[in-house]
């Protein structure tokens, strides 16, 4: 959905939107006519080409952000700096998240923390921080989850699961919490083909390996594309879900029925 020319355009920070399905979240809300805020923490080199790219279609409609979200007194002055820049805020997409496995025999505090961080920590204390000003343009929020952490656990992945399912608590929380000014939803998507590392890092290995495996499982019998997960983020916060708050929609092809 297109949203209608106005002036000015509404804003969206998306958390971890250099890559993989942040970047098509960015790539998806810009087409619809938002002025996207690119937050990193260390993919500036492909956070500013993604924003050279959006720049170059549509002038002064992208910049880039790097914090990192596991300090609070950062993703604070990240939401301060996006304020500052555009003097508005219309849409937050929780999107950044650490992901590996901590099998429970090697599973350490540092470990426990940066998942922790960044998938509940950062969204609940981003929110906190983004409110005053999502609260001003009756705006939203979206959290991007993973099917996986509710309805197909898998071994070896508990520390990062709790801190994915407590973001999916989070959300119908705040559903309830920032009502009815600011709107909090999520999508759940299952397994996801993207890009990855030449050659892939060693979780990234891990990954692709777990996605084979789970191939027949997914009725749908196929993977997402990272744009199919972006078209769901679009929806919610486009004025056609508007009457939509404190729901977390799976894109998983099935895979929850398996």
């Amino acid at each position: 959905m297109v949203l209608p020319a106005a002036s000015p355009a509404p804003v969206a920070l998306v958390t971890g939107g250099a890559r993989r399905i942040g970047a098509a979240i960015v790539t998806a809300l810009h087409g619809a006519g938002y002025r996207v805020v690119i937050h990193h923490r260390a993919s500036g080199a492909e956070a500013r080409a993604l924003a050279k790219d959006l720049n170059a279609q549509r002038q002064d409609s992208a910049i880039v952000l790097q914090a990192d979200l596991r300090k609070v007194e950062q993703l604070q002055a990240l939401a301060r700096n996006v304020q500052q820049r555009w003097g508005q805020l219309d849409l937050l997409v929780n999107n950044a998240s650490s992901y590996f496995a901590t099998p429970l025999p090697e599973l350490t505090e540092k470990q426990f923390d940066d998942l922790a961080g960044t998938n509940f920590k950062a969204p609940l204390l981003l929110a906190k921080a983004c409110q005053p000003y999502l609260q001003k343009t009756a705006g939203a929020i979206v959290g991007v989850l993973d099917i996986h952490a509710r309805d197909a656990p898998r071994k070896g992945y508990s520390a990062y699961a709790a801190a994915k399912l407590a973001h999916w608590s989070l959300i119908e929380t705040l559903a309830l919490e920032l009502a009815p000014g600011i709107r909090c939803n999520g999508v759940a998507p299952g397994h996801v083909m993207s890009a990855v590392h030449t050659p892939p890092t060693a979780a990234e290995q891990a990954d692709l390996a777990d996605k084979q495996q789970q191939l027949p499982r997914i009725p749908l019998a196929r993977f997402a594309s990272p744009e199919e997960i972006a078209n769901v983020v679009l929806f919610l916060a486009s004025p056609a879900s508007s009457y939509i708050t404190g729901v977390v929609i799976p894109v998983d092809g099935g895979r929850r029925l398996g």
